[in-house]
């Protein structure tokens, strides 16, 4: 795929002025959005990212257009299962809801640095040592088997035992009070940590666990760092209006970690047979690629629609029925 550096520029440009914008904006009016600000919101970022889809396909090629949305909904939906830990850190860490705008801002700028750092990396990976695509296909697989045992074992997730944010609390003159973004201040006359570099600290350590996740799925998709790139900040523009206004419905998604642990061992699969079709290593076919199908970015893009509609209806069928079950008691 061939990208001029005009292309790059303005990607880059328009994703740091969208991140300014935001900043200045929470940054005036500290408040909880209602739901129309979410709902205008996302509906402006869903449709940039349509269109954007749309005009890789009409100038880039129909194949780059299957990559990059079959990319970017792979990312949203990890994202939408990101933000179901978010939830639970936020309370757990008591960050008053009229803040959490702000640390999910300063949250989703962090996600973005380590993802380029982890995109920046995994393109050097896989253009150098073609075996690469073993370890992330087994990395994924593995992946999607701990998704599906924590569902069955009924693990609760507590993000805030993060061992990074327990060394920061243990170690740090921690304040009781919330200031914005004010990461240090005076408080009886000393000088202590705000809470809120507890919660940005908690944040950026998740971070960088979810991009070990979602930078090898989408590189399960598409080798393009432009694509890799774009759908990761298209993924990621939308997180925080959707953390207030699906914040009730994510409870409701019983079955999303099945959901995404099919979608991740599904792109583990075609990581490995890509591999195997590559393959350089000599203990395996004597060094010679191995003739195996593969499987295409058309073909992904339609196992993660039908994977992702059916999620969401049984758990929705999966919620009603517990519903009825306990209002019947």
């Amino acid at each position: 795929m061939e990208v001029s550096t005009l292309e790059w520029a303005i990607t880059i440009g328009v994703t740091v002025a969208v991140l300014l914008f935001d900043v200045v904006v929470i940054a005036r009016d500290p408040h909880e959005p209602t739901m129309r600000e979410c709902a205008v919101a996302l509906t402006v970022y869903i449709g940039a990212a349509i269109a954007f889809g749309v005009w890789v396909l009409l100038f880039h090629g129909h194949d780059y257009g299957v990559e990059f949305f079959a990319g970017w909904l792979t990312e949203y939906s990890l994202s939408m299962d990101n933000l179901f830990v978010f939830i639970i850190l936020m309370a757990a860490l008591k960050v008053p809801r009229e803040l959490q705008q702000e640390a999910l801002m300063v949250g989703i700028i962090l996600a973005l640095i380590f993802r380029a750092i982890f995109i920046a990396l995994g393109y050097q990976l896989i253009e150098n040592f073609s075996f690469v695509f073993y370890v992330f296909g087994a990395f994924l697989v593995y992946t999607a088997y701990s998704l599906v045992k924590s569902y069955r074992t009924h693990d609760d997730e507590h993000p805030e035992d993060n061992p990074v944010v327990k060394f920061a609390q243990n170690h740090m003159n921690v304040g009781e009070e919330f200031r914005g973004l004010k990461l240090w201040y005076k408080e009886n006359g000393a000088r202590v940590v705000s809470p809120m570099l507890i919660v940005i600290i908690a944040l950026g350590s998740t971070d960088i666990l979810f991009a070990l996740d979602s930078i090898p799925a989408i590189f399960g998709i598409t080798q393009e760092p432009y694509l890799v790139f774009a759908a990761n900040v298209f993924a990621l523009m939308g997180l925080r209006q959707l953390y207030f206004l699906l914040g009730g419905l994510l409870k409701r998604l019983v079955y999303l970690s099945l959901g995404l642990s099919f979608i991740l061992a599904f792109i583990g699969v075609k990581l490995v047979l890509h591999a195997l079709h590559e393959n350089e290593l000599p203990f395996i076919n004597g060094g010679e690629h191995v003739k195996v199908p593969e499987i295409s970015s058309l073909m992904s893009l339609g196992v993660i629609i039908v994977t992702l509609v059916l999620t969401a209806v049984l758990s929705l069928r999966k919620d009603k029925a517990i519903q009825e079950a306990e209002a019947a008691r």
